[in-house]
């Protein structure tokens, strides 16, 4: 038990590493006083360009896989995969780094997902892409991949209740960030690129 609590504050702490306002700050910019204020690669992208916001992408999904896929191994637990990386997502979203306050989650849930169950995830990514391709816009792309995703878990067959459990409370997480993003969206004022 202890051991499993020591994985799951691993997977939090790691998750809760800040990459993108690490990333700006090495470029001199305060990320969360630019563009929405967002630490993610989104919010990167628009202030230091689409080279930073795939590195970004890249290490906040890697803050997703790599609890999974090391950490959640360490167990015969089958809870524990979906665990820790539920942990990590919630890093991100919680950064203690940040006093409590960090991203939207959707790139650390990409990577856990990834670890979890790869082509429910796969095929949450290639919805955002096909609605970002339709909208040209990143938050209703997401929230709609993200959606997607219990959904694909149970087409497959691979909705066992930790990666039920996993979805549903990421579905949650995220949704409730993009708070501000839906009321945008619902006026007709969100962000396209």
């Amino acid at each position: 038990m202890l051991a499993s609590a020591l994985l799951l504050l691993a997977a939090f702490l790691l998750g809760s590493i800040p990459t993108g306002v690490l990333v700006a700050r090495r470029k001199g910019v305060d990320l969360r006083k630019v563009g929405s204020g967002n630490i993610g690669a989104t919010n990167v992208g628009r202030a230091l360009g689409k080279k930073w916001a795939a590195l970004v992408l890249l290490a906040d999904a890697g803050k997703g896989a790599l609890p999974v896929l090391l950490l959640g191994r360490a167990s015969s637990n089958p809870w524990l995969p979906a665990l820790v990386g539920l942990a990590a997502v919630l890093g991100q979203v919680f950064s203690i780094f940040l006093r409590g306050r960090g991203g939207k989650g959707v790139a650390t849930s990409l990577g856990a997902g990834l670890a979890l169950a790869p082509l429910p995830t796969l095929l949450s990514l290639l919805t955002f892409v096909i609605v970002y391709a339709a909208f040209r816009v990143v938050s209703l792309g997401s929230l709609v991949a993200i959606a997607c995703f219990p959904l694909f878990l149970w087409v497959f067959h691979l909705a066992t209740l930790p990666r039920l459990t996993f979805a549903v409370v990421v579905v949650a997480l995220v949704v409730a960030r993009h708070k501000d993003n839906l009321r945008r969206l619902t006026r007709g004022e969100e962000h396209r690129a």
